[in-house]
């Protein structure tokens, strides 16, 4: 007899996509299911157990400041953190720590376990079920509702929405060399049959890989022959939730060592034998996280590479090789890591690999990430052509609001270029053609200065709050917060300094040039040397504030030019963003759309203008032309 069960959201990969879209189901009170091919991988970190760094640290503090678990988890299992580019401006400040790789894994698989409404499922998706429901306006395509899941062992699920977070384990192969396994990472289980069951839906299909480096015992290591990275002397947390002072811990050291002219020899004897370069890998790789065989072709001007020496956690001698990943054979892969000064007797645990994966293309979806044709089927995190856990855990977290929104008939939500870095990875995801794993950095946003990973909770917090993944005590918190650096912003700006003795030798003692007429101290503050801290000298009347509070006051005056100036930016954004584009406009309608504008019109289904300049091959003429028409329409 068939099993069948009746939920509301079935989630299907229980990765950081998954985690995020799980979790944000069940606590906005929907039934959940979660299916993992295995439990014991549930948020697994097949590749190098950081989480955060460049652009991605915004990401994570974006997602706790919504209500996500992804900072709060690494808050609780990091074993080194740092704050990175400290030497650069704040909108490029980025955290990123070390994990125990095991114990952000176990720590996670207990949130979940324990989330009221969610339920964990050790099972295979290999079909999606739905029926048809009309026929889309745009193409002539027809249109689609998810009805459920069916796992291997035939039971069904009946739901209201899917969410698809199958990571890279859609007809998974690991390559090292000439030596092909059809798994999945780490040796676990591919999922073979979903793909199939995709395709037959229309959902276009896309073949992309990556890699991860060996993993080393720690007793064949050297370290003195390396460079010692510690972490920070005062630890900032991920999350806006965890005191501070839990996380200032006792951390490991991490190690920086080179490649040199043997290694990249021996790589380039051996490129014949590397499935990239024979020919035998189909799929795309990431251009901004390449293997060594690709650093060493592409760049053969470059005497030697960064080699990371990472610990994968406190209850194990693996240790990781940043920036050697590699899917050559393991006879070369011992040879040239033996190069390397620290590795020359290198014991390998773990061979590198590279991994291809089927993925869809992302064009498909709305910034909702919703299909465009497919009712109730939401998609997020490496199966929509990203890679990194953070890009995907943003994503899953997104998909788990909006599948939830729309089963609850609420609003969904979507976050613009000008709101979050994780609505600059949406749009790029969903508006432009991406060819290989898409990674997130900060030169992809526009208006980085606002989007400072330092203020997430201030830019976002009441968005998780509106849409129920925030409490009221979170809320009241963030809004005394705004409330205070208001205040103190403003006293600053009317408390005026004489040039007397005393303030003239306070700014000698510090570098400071002297008064010729009074100043603000808000104006003191837009000085270089000079810092909130220090000026308390000079400032004896001011209230005891919050760290957090001083930090965005200081930013916030010493940039002051800067932020407003990208404030007026994002309002002529804003106004493009507004002009919407209805669902059903037939572009075959628009006079004077160029042919090539109407053929990426009709692709992408953009939802506003704004989206619609974005795309490429439509022109600054093609966007007059839909303007003029949008407004002749309405008139």
């Amino acid at each position: 007899m068939e099993i069948r069960e009746k939920v509301d959201v079935c989630v299907v990969g229980a990765g950081h996509a998954g985690c995020e879209a799980a979790l944000a189901c069940a606590r906005l009170g929907l039934e959940t299911v979660i299916f993992t091919v295995n439990i014991d991988s549930i948020a697994l970190m097949p590749c190098n157990p950081n989480i955060g760094g460049s652009s991605k640290g915004h990401l994570v503090r974006e997602l706790d400041a919504l209500g996500g678990e992804m900072g709060k988890v690494t808050d609780r299992t990091f074993i080194q953190s740092k704050m990175l580019n400290l030497s650069k401006g704040p909108a490029v400040h980025s955290l990123r720590a070390q994990a125990d790789k095991a114990e952000y894994s176990r720590a996670m698989r207990k949130v979940l376990e324990n989330q009221e409404g969610l339920s964990i499922k050790q099972a295979e998706v290999c079909e999606l079920l739905w029926e048809e429901t009309g026929t889309s306006p745009m193409e002539g395509k027809s249109t689609k509702k998810v009805t459920g899941v069916k796992i291997f062992t035939g039971a069904v699920y009946e739901c209201k929405a899917v969410i698809l977070c199958t990571g890279t384990y859609l007809k998974a192969r690991c390559l090292c060399g000439e030596a092909i396994t059809y798994t999945g990472p780490n040796g676990l289980m591919a999922a073979n049959y979903l793909t199939g069951s995709l395709a037959a839906m229309g959902i276009e299909m896309r073949r992309f890989k990556t890699g991860t480096p060996a993993r080393m015992d720690r007793r064949s290591l050297d370290f003195s022959k390396m460079e010692e990275q510690f972490g920070d002397e005062r630890v900032v947390p991920f999350s806006f939730s965890t005191d501070p002072e839990e996380v200032q811990i006792s951390q490991v050291s991490c190690f920086l060592t080179y490649t040199n002219e043997n290694t990249h020899k021996i790589i380039r004897d051996n490129l014949d034998r590397s499935p990239i370069y024979a020919g035998v890998i189909e799929g795309t790789g990431p251009r901004y996280c390449p293997s060594i065989e690709d650093k060493v072709v592409k760049f053969a001007d470059k005497e030697r590479h960064q080699v990371f020496i990472e610990p994968e956690g406190l209850h194990t001698n693996e240790m990781y090789v940043g920036g050697m990943s590699s899917s050559l054979p393991e006879d070369v892969q011992l040879a040239m890591y033996r190069t390397v000064p620290g590795l020359e007797k290198c014991k390998i645990v773990r061979n590198a690999y590279a991994i291809e994966y089927d993925c869809i293309n992302p064009r498909q979806l709305y910034p909702t990430l919703r299909f465009k044709d497919i009712k109730g089927l939401y998609s997020a995190g490496q199966l929509n052509g990203s890679s990194g856990y953070e890009e995907a855990a943003a994503q899953g977290l997104i998909a788990g609001i909006n599948a939830a929104m729309s089963v609850l008939g609420k609003e969904e939500l979507v976050l613009d270029r000008s709101e979050a870095y994780i609505g600059v990875l949406i749009d790029d995801l969903v508006t432009k053609d991406n060819y290989e794993p898409y990674r997130m950095m900060t030169s992809r946003a526009e208006y980085r200065l606002l989007l400072r990973q330092d203020n997430a909770d201030l830019r976002l917090r009441e968005k998780g709050y509106d849409v129920g993944l925030i409490t009221q005590m979170q809320y009241d918190k963030i809004i005394n917060k705004k409330s205070m650096i208001k205040r103190e912003i403003e006293r600053l700006k009317n408390v005026k300094i004489g040039a007397s003795r005393t303030n003239q030798a306070f700014l000698e003692k510090h570098g400071s040039a002297s008064l010729k007429t009074s100043v603000s101290l808000a104006e003191l503050l837009c000085r270089p040397e000079l810092n909130y801290q220090v000026l308390e000298d000079i400032d004896p009347g001011r209230e005891t504030l919050p760290d957090e509070v001083i930090e965005q006051v200081e930013i916030e005056i010493k940039y002051e030019g800067y932020i407003e100036r990208q404030l007026r930016q994002v309002e002529q954004f804003k106004k493009m963003e507004m002009k919407r584009i209805p669902e059903e406009l037939n572009y075959d309608d628009v006079p004077s759309l160029r042919m090539e504008a109407r053929q990426k019109l009709k692709a992408f289904h953009p939802l506003s203008v704004g989206q619609a300049s974005r795309i490429s091959g439509v022109s600054p003429a093609d966007i007059s032309v839909l303007l003029v028409y949008l407004g002749t329409a309405r008139s």
